[in-house]
């Protein structure tokens, strides 16, 4: 990760010490490289250039307003699934053109609410929200433009709670349907089918999926077409995975991923809409901690750090790998086996488990690598542990993109009722 690379071994986000942020903004706290970030980007579009296409960002994955603003800037689309990330892509710039619509829960409201910002599309998952679509579409005069995530019941070899593709997943209508939904949208005066979506899951690290998915989908669209539907775009979704460390197998390339996706599809001159989150944050950001204590236990050993499952809940949920780095490595230290754990009053509150890593002390630092995806999104507040600070690097500049929040925050959310005493 060029982002983060250590000189005379002391790490740095492009060029700044880590450790002056840490002492200017505080443990823990995440990191990102705008540059890193910049060039993700700028690799996945890149490889789509010989086809008409859209790259979508997926804010699910970094909703930072920093980092949304950096990938607006730079053209990117962006893939919602919730008016909450709609608004935070408008609030950015993101023109409502460059955004398309995911997910299986859609309100009436947010329909309404996409439907005022003008939207590229809805990726319509269920016919029951094709109908309900159809019918806020009528109320406001307009017509929405949808295409049908299909569901192509592909395997995508990646862990089951990040598998969207199978027929037991709860995304999408199944391939064996999409004939007769888009044959049901030509009723819907609300409705204009525009194009065909599928998404079957997140961290691919191999092509195969990918080719049996797009096969399905570029069957499906020459039946429509025969059928009479004027497909216009075909969306891919995003799943194109990153390396978390070295031991896995090297995920595709943008360059192969886009070979491959356009040797199956270019035939049908449809535009191509791509929606990757993970590829283009993932690896450029950290989380940073500091080392409170060390415990030797009859059979473990634990480094216990600030940082802790509430802040990156990746290693708990998803036993998900990351790499974790002393941010000073100038000394040479003797090597063990830790459990890298947090203050939160939990078993499942870890980092790593069972980690061969240099000894430590307190008060070092230690990066968990490969953080900027699904990381801060997913943080919470249990044991009433304040949100951590974002920090966006950009050559010797950094700056606070989210501050930390504070107890007073946090706290003062909370109302008594009407009957209780106020003193």
């Amino acid at each position: 990760m060029q982002a983060f690379e250590y000189r005379d071994g002391i790490l740095h986000a492009e060029d700044v010490d880590l450790r002056v942020i840490a002492e200017q903004v505080g443990t823990p706290f995440y990191c990102y490289s705008q540059s890193a970030i910049e060039q993700q980007y700028r690799n996945y579009d890149a490889a789509f250039s010989s086809v008409d296409h859209l790259v979508c960002y997926s804010p699910k994955a970094n909703s930072n307003q920093a980092v949304i603003r950096t990938l607006a800037a730079l053209g990117a689309g962006m893939d919602v699934v919730s008016e909450g990330e709609l608004r935070r892509v408008r609030a950015a710039g993101v023109p409502g053109e460059r955004i398309v619509f995911s997910g299986v829960g859609k309100t009436a409201a947010e329909m309404a609410y996409a439907l005022d910002q003008g939207i590229h599309c809805f990726n319509v998952e269920s016919e029951p929200e094709l109908e309900l679509l159809n019918r806020v579409a009528l109320e406001k005069g307009v017509q929405a433009p949808v295409s049908i995530r299909i569901n192509p019941d592909v395997d995508a070899k990646t862990h089951a709670k990040i598998s969207t593709g199978k027929a037991e997943n709860k995304f999408g209508i199944s391939w064996l349907r999409a004939r007769a939904v888009y044959d049901r949208i030509r009723q819907l005066p609300g409705l204009e089918a525009i194009g065909v979506d599928m998404h079957i899951g997140s961290q691919i690290t191999s092509l195969e999926p990918f080719e049996q998915a797009f096969s399905l989908i570029g069957e499906l669209v020459s039946t429509l077409r025969a059928d009479g539907h004027d497909i216009q775009h075909i969306d891919l979704g995003g799943g194109l995975g990153i390396t978390y460390h070295d031991d896995q197998p090297e995920p595709p390339s943008p360059a192969d991923y886009a070979a491959m996706a356009i040797d199956r599809l270019k035939h049908l001159n449809c535009k191509l809409i791509l929606e990757p989150g993970r590829y283009i944050v993932g690896n450029a950001g950290i989380l940073v901690s500091k080392v409170l204590f060390v415990k030797h236990g009859d059979v473990k050993s634990f480094v216990i750090v600030d940082g802790a499952m509430n802040d990156l809940i990746r290693p708990t949920l998803y036993e998900a790998y990351h790499e974790i780095r002393r941010v000073d490595a100038r000394e040479a230290r003797p090597e063990r086996t830790f459990d890298v754990v947090g203050p939160v009053c939990e078993s499942g509150d870890f980092l790593a488990q069972n980690r061969v890593m240099a000894e430590v002390v307190p008060g070092d630092l230690l990066a968990t690598m490969s953080a900027g995806a699904y990381g801060s999104v997913q943080a919470g507040t249990y044991n009433t542990r304040p949100l951590v600070p974002e920090v966006m690097v950009k050559s010797d500049q950094f700056a606070v993109v989210r501050p930390r929040q504070t107890y007073e925050d946090l706290i003062g959310r909370d109302r008594l009722a009407p009957w209780q005493s106020q003193a």
